[in-house]
């Protein structure tokens, strides 16, 4: 499956037109929920590019400069209610989810269909921030039956005590900041020096990496045969399996990850 990026409406007024990569699905075996992948601790996740995640030094590029400052504006960027175009990209990831069903208003009882917390989808950014929203809408834009069958829980034998789809989202995006050190001046991390290079080439690697995260923390949720308070348990595997894939010697995008395959399920 060729992975096709459309525009969307971000807080900064910027419209995008994202092209595709031409990267098609590709075969790799993704072992999730085993011991080969889950540690007591995210401190020995180890693969062949170094023995662990321990501080790296880096010296920046002018280009990587650039483009790690660029990513940190997004990820400094507050949702505001109040500001029309950050309204008008909530409304634009309502009708990416539910394209069939009438939206009822900013404010609605819908929005707990979602995922999100109450009535208000506006106070659920407060952790993740505007690029949480943009990360959904990217998911939801680029790869649409990917974002389907998790937003639906259409796979897999699910637990009755599901975890938010919403509220998930954006604990993903917190969770990648904090693994890739992205609110440092510049990454100390072995993950996000590695990140950083991959970034260079690619402005959407973080978008990216969040579409591959959300596949590997539901296939690690089901995998675990996990329920709603077991999610931080979930979500720290699946940071150690990002960290570990990342670690690898031949991954120089993101579309080479093994856990990429899982977006093209």
């Amino acid at each position: 499956m060729a992975a096709e990026r459309a525009s969307f409406e971000t807080a900064r007024q910027i419209s995008h037109e994202l092209e595709g990569k031409g990267a098609g699905c590709h075969s790799a075996e993704v072992v999730v929920g085993s011991a080969a992948w889950i540690g007591r601790g995210l401190s020995c996740v180890c693969a062949q590019r170094a023995v662990n995640n321990d501080k790296v030094s880096l010296t920046l590029t002018p280009y990587q400069e650039r483009k790690l400052q660029r990513l940190q504006h997004r990820i400094e960027a507050s949702f505001d209610s109040t500001r029309t175009d950050h309204q008008e990209a909530l409304k634009e990831l309502w009708h990416a989810a539910f394209p069939e069903l009438e939206f009822s208003g900013l404010i609605s009882e819908q929005w707990k269909e979602m995922g999100w917390q109450g009535r208000d989808p506006s106070t659920d950014f407060r952790g993740g921030g505007l690029i949480s929203l943009e990360n959904l809408i990217f998911f939801s834009k680029t790869y649409p039956r990917s974002f389907q069958r998790l937003l639906q829980k259409q796979a897999g034998d699910r637990s009755v005590w599901e975890y938010p789809f919403a509220i998930a989202g954006v604990n993903i995006t917190f969770m990648l900041i904090q693994m890739l050190d992205l609110r440092s001046a510049r990454p100390s991390t072995t993950a996000g020096v590695i990140f950083l290079k991959i970034l260079s080439g690619d402005e959407w690697a973080f978008d990216l990496l969040y579409c591959v995260a959300f596949e590997v923390m539901d296939a690690q949720w089901l995998a675990m045969h996990a329920s709603y308070m077991d999610f931080n348990v979930v979500l720290k595997s699946t940071r150690a399996q990002l960290e570990r894939e990342l670690l690898v010697e031949e991954i120089a995008r993101i579309e080479d990850m093994p856990s990429y395959s899982l977006l093209c399920q």
